[in-house]
């Protein structure tokens, strides 16, 4: 009986990439540090990937990503394309009984990612991240024509959208020149304070 509870608990620890994967023991503490979220109360019920809208679009659904920060796979969470494909909308942490939020954990991901320079799981999403906080910073909000004209130029695929942005733009849902807030130069402040 108890080589086929070692199996099964083999075959389990092998389904979570745990074969072979090198276990960061202090990655869950420096998750929760960021995030403030305590992956090791996650029990996996997958109500998470259940109501996530981004889930189909993942590789690692993000109960996975929840087991996987227990277990210490720091370079398989840090790599996969799965942090990046986050929209950050919360439906997870609606859902879970426990609470928790699993947006916020992608999010800490992301940072320990970005600030350690690994290559993203999925390089468009992460330029599209990073041009829209810079559209923030510039405008003080998000200005659809700029925003896409900068990742159209980053993600070298320029021209693919330009039927659909001329539609767009004879509707009047392009504007040509960024609406500016009240308080713009408190959102500069804020992103040179971030720097």
């Amino acid at each position: 009986m108890d080589q086929q509870v070692a199996e099964k608990k083999q075959a389990v620890e092998c389904d979570f990439v745990v074969c072979g994967a090198e276990i960061a023991p202090t990655f869950c503490e420096e998750i929760e540090n960021i995030s403030g979220e305590n992956a090791l109360q996650c029990y996996q019920c997958g109500e998470c990937t259940a109501g996530c809208p981004a889930a189909f679009a993942m590789e690692i659904p993000p109960n996975r990503i929840m087991r996987m920060v227990q277990l210490g796979l720091e370079d398989k969470v840090l790599q996969s394309a799965t942090i990046w494909l986050c929209a950050g909308c919360e439906t997870c942490a609606a859902r879970c009984p426990r609470g928790l939020s699993v947006a916020k954990v992608m999010d800490a991901a992301r940072e320990i990612a970005r600030g350690r320079r690994i290559k993203p799981g999925e390089p468009k999403v992460a330029i599209f991240h990073e041009e829209f906080l810079a559209d923030v910073a510039r405008n003080g909000r998000a200005h659809e024509l700029s925003l896409i004209g900068f990742y159209k130029l980053k993600s070298r695929n320029l021209f693919s959208d330009i039927p659909l942005a001329i539609k767009m733009f004879l509707k009047g849902k392009l504007a040509i020149i960024p609406k500016r807030i009240k308080g713009l130069g408190e959102v500069r402040r804020f992103f040179r304070k971030l720097k």
